[in-house]
């Protein structure tokens, strides 16, 4: 069941979001999202490893390049001990373009452009824009939610502290 859920986001006022609100405790619900050699990318592709998911609406926007930056930096301190991976809505080309231009290569950038099912399944589903909400999810070894951030305001950034604690949590 698809839910819907007014949210605050700056671009003309509130719009909807498509998708639940999850909590942690909730399971992480699975997905399929295209690398940027379009091959498909699964939840369980992870399965027994902790993972760090960091959802922007799109890599070309300051805010969204600066998240990302952010955490692909992270994913190197931290090694192989957790994966972290980007969504966006944005075609894999653009991701790959993008990933090169700032020498992101210690996370995968995962494109859910083809049918917005990561959008709907975590809540993050822009459906105004058909882009997806600003988000971070941290999910445990054995596929729980451990920490989930909405950012009501496009501009703004997550809480990086916070969620890198809740990463030092699950490992």
């Amino acid at each position: 069941m698809t839910t819907e859920r007014a949210e605050a986001f700056d671009f003309f006022g509130p719009r909807t979001l498509v998708g639940p609100e999850l909590k942690p405790g909730d399971p992480a619900p699975d997905f399929v999202l295209l690398n940027n050699k379009l091959k498909e990318v699964r939840r369980s592709d992870f399965a027994g490893k902790p993972l760090l998911i960091s959802v922007v609406p799109s890599l070309d926007t300051s805010v969204c390049s600066m998240q990302s930056v952010r955490f692909d930096q992270e994913a190197a301190s931290l090694g192989d001990a957790l994966a972290v991976i980007t969504v966006s809505a944005d075609l894999p080309f653009a991701q790959a373009r993008w990933c090169g231009e700032h020498d992101a290569k210690n996370s995968q950038f995962l494109s859910d452009h083809r049918d917005m099912s990561f959008g709907a399944a975590y809540g993050t589903y822009l459906s105004d824009f058909r882009i997806e909400s600003r988000a971070v999810f941290v999910v445990d070894k054995d596929g729980v939610v451990r920490y989930a951030e909405y950012v009501p305001v496009a501009g703004s950034q997550p809480d990086y502290v916070t969620a890198l604690e809740a990463v030092q949590s699950v490992l």
